[in-house]
Formats: C-alpha cells, structure tokens, sequence
C-alpha cells in the first residue's frame, strides 16, 4: 500500500524535476535550500532521496519524495524537506558525486 502525501505528481515535466533535484542532493553534500514559500533550511543530506509512490488526500497515486537533513553541530536536530517544495538546490561545499557514510 502506498504511503500518503500532501501532493502527488503524475506527469512527466514534474517527475523529471524531482528527479533532477535527486541528482543535486548527494550523500553527505552540505546544502542550502531554497523553498517554493522563499524560506531557506540549510543541512547535510543524510541519505540521498529517491522519488516513490504516494496518494494523496483525493486518492491520486502519483510520486514524490523526500531529503532529510541533519547537522553535525547540532545533534539532535533534523530536517525533511519534501522534494517538491524545493525551488533550487544551492552547494556549500564540493561534495558533488557523495560519499560513504559507513
């Protein structure tokens, strides 16, 4: 069963862009991200994102997905940023492919 979500994409010009933004958000690249509302979030990508199934409130299936962010100075902290919201993917470091965390 697919897991619920605010919004759901179904065609091909929206999956393309998420799944572009997917490529800008390497393991462990630090990030700014600027949002669809103009707040930013600034973080580490914990885990790169992948685009899955959802349906919405109307029972739509389509796809979205999800970045979570974290910050090693602040432990306890963490954020997830629904891929969706993201306007544009701004780089503060030189992690451009990812890297292992183990």
């Amino acid at each position: 069963m697919s897991r619920e979500a605010d919004t759901v994409h179904t065609d091909q010009g929206s999956i393309a862009r998420l799944q572009a933004l997917i490529g800008q958000l390497r393991d462990n690249a630090k990030v700014r991200l600027h949002l669809q509302d103009g707040s930013t979030i600034t973080g580490i990508v914990s885990v790169v994102p992948t685009v899955q199934n959802f349906v919405d409130a109307a029972g739509v299936e389509g796809v979205n997905g999800a970045v979570k962010l974290i910050d090693n100075d602040r432990p306890a902290w963490s954020a997830t940023v629904t891929l969706d919201t993201i306007a544009r993917v701004e780089h503060l470091d030189s992690v451009a492919y990812g890297t292992s965390q183990t």
